[in-house]
């Protein structure tokens, strides 16, 4: 694994949330805080991908950089490719870490642990996964599972994902929280595949992934970070960051 960059999707015309990059969280619009972390996570240049100028004003305010991508994308993974294609034209990176624009919560050593299955050459995708632990989480559509083989101590090979309670019976289940390595080959694979059949059943992304035979393992770190798509969490996410420093 040679030369990791660090790509931030913002996208201003959320349903729940319009605006929400630039929701204001004590003072910093939230995309400069997620763009905080993946600078604090110091696994390699981080850019935003942005899709309206006032994005691109708020970063370069904090001293950040930023490219402005087009309105109408399916998927973050799409506007991440696009930016990629602009900021690094000569292909130097090899490695493309995909940090979702609404994660203010993250903590940099989240974003440095999903590149660890890199490590290993067979793996296309690398993402993260944490225990669930509050109970009301378990049955909720919104909540992610991860389902995967454990190939070494904190990782798995991921063999699904869906929004149903899986797998059945008793034992842990794992949450899947939606950041993505990618191997810059397999990223230009995936964006160059049509939407799937379990894809478009669960409205889960990574699901083409693994129909066209992408291997993603799963890191498994100790918490989610808060993903803000409503005022409530808007507001939990404020009561997050003035409460406790992230590492």
């Amino acid at each position: 694994m040679a030369n990791p960059i660090v790509l931030i999707p913002a996208r201003m015309a959320a349903t729940r949330l319009p605006g929400k990059p630039l929701a204001d969280i004590h003072g910093a619009p939230m995309i400069v805080h997620v763009w905080r972390r993946a600078i604090e996570a110091d696994v390699g240049p981080v850019w935003v991908a942005a899709d309206d100028v006032r994005v691109i004003d708020a970063i370069a305010a904090a001293g950040g950089k930023s490219v402005m991508t087009r309105l109408d994308h399916r998927s973050g993974s799409d506007r991440v490719f696009e930016a990629l294609g602009v900021v690094d034209k000569a292909g130097v990176h090899d490695v493309v870490v995909n940090v979702q624009g609404d994660l203010p919560t993250i903590a940099p050593s989240v974003v440095r642990a999903c590149l660890t299955p890199l490590a290993e050459p067979e793996v296309d995708i690398a993402t993260l996964a944490t225990p669930i632990t509050r109970p009301e989480e378990r049955d909720d559509p919104n909540v992610v599972k991860a389902v995967g083989s454990t190939i070494a101590p904190g990782r798995l090979r991921a063999l699904y994902f869906t929004r149903a309670r899986a797998p059945w019976g008793e034992g842990e289940l794992l949450h899947h929280i939606g950041l993505y390595a990618y191997r810059r080959k397999a990223l230009e694979r995936f964006v160059n595949l049509s939407p799937s059949p379990l894809e478009r059943r669960e409205r889960l992304e990574q699901l083409r992934a693994l129909e066209a035979g992408l291997r993603i393992d799963i890191a498994i770190v100790d918490v989610a970070p808060l993903g803000v798509d409503t005022p409530e969490d808007l507001a939990r996410a404020r009561n997050i960051l003035a409460s406790r420093t992230l590492r």
